[in-house]
């Protein structure tokens, strides 16, 4: 049984971490199957949106397979927090905006894959939150940089130093998560989200991700300068030139993605 399921439909990608049994977690195999997908994603230039989510109804991702851990020696416990942590900046880096559906628990590793992600909509009975400090160790999937960047320093160092578990009310208060929905509106919620981004054009969404991504680190002017080159993109596509057709013809534009 594949511990990663990809289903494609139309411009729309869903990534499903199919280990429900264990709450979903990341043994060394599901990461290898997850890497993989990501790779082939990264250059399938027909998906325009990804979702992620996790397999039934009770966890996104509980984290780390901590049984497999407990069995792994010190050099493969370092092999498998290196490989949880170089998939997720794939996963960060993807080209198409990323949303997570959050299905339930997302915890540790859980979590860290979450808010590599683009956008979070959650079910209300969800819960979440970077609990590795409750465990001797801390969040080593990009959790000490990406949420304090998500919601600012003293709040995550809140969150992360107290293994606080937290509700989707409280996450979305927080600004992690986007959209607070029931468990049986989930998907279709992920869904209508991700309609409203590909109505636009493929290559500008694109360009738009590229230049925010790449400009939050930098200096203003370099960031600037990132957002020009992005922008220069977008000037010779046939979907620019289309936009400016459906205008004068007060009709949607219809993009092609060239």
């Amino acid at each position: 049984m594949d511990k990663i399921i990809i289903d494609i439909k139309g411009n729309l990608a869903y990534v499903t971490i199919n280990r429900p049994e264990v709450l979903n977690c990341f043994d060394y195999n599901t990461l290898i199957e997850l890497e993989n997908i990501v790779q082939e994603l990264h250059l399938n230039q027909d998906v325009h949106v990804v979702i992620f989510t996790g397999a039934g109804s009770k966890a996104f991702s509980a984290g780390a397979d901590l049984k497999e851990r407990k069995k792994l020696n010190e050099k493969e416990v370092r092999r498998n927090v290196k490989k949880i942590s170089d998939v997720f900046d794939q996963i960060a880096a993807l080209p198409q905006p990323t949303i997570a559906a959050i299905n339930g628990y997302a915890f540790g590793g859980g979590f860290e894959l979450a808010i590599a992600c683009d956008f979070r909509i959650a079910a209300s009975h969800s819960l979440m939150g970077l609990t590795e400090t409750s465990m001797g160790i801390i969040p080593g999937a990009g959790g000490t940089q990406r949420l304090p960047r998500l919601i600012g320093v003293s709040k995550a160092m809140e969150l992360i130093l107290q293994a606080k578990r937290i509700s989707c009310m409280e996450a979305q208060q927080l600004g992690i998560v986007n959209l607070s929905v029931e468990s049986t509106e989930l998907l279709s919620s992920c869904e209508k989200f991700a309609q409203s981004i590909l109505k636009n054009a493929p290559i500008a969404i694109k360009q738009a991700k590229f230049s925010i991504q790449n400009g939050l680190n930098v200096d203003i002017k370099t960031g600037l300068q990132i957002e020009a080159k992005s922008y220069e993109l977008t000037i010779p596509t046939k979907d620019r030139e289309e936009a400016l057709v459906a205008f004068n013809e007060k009709r949607t534009p219809e993009f092609i993605g060239q």
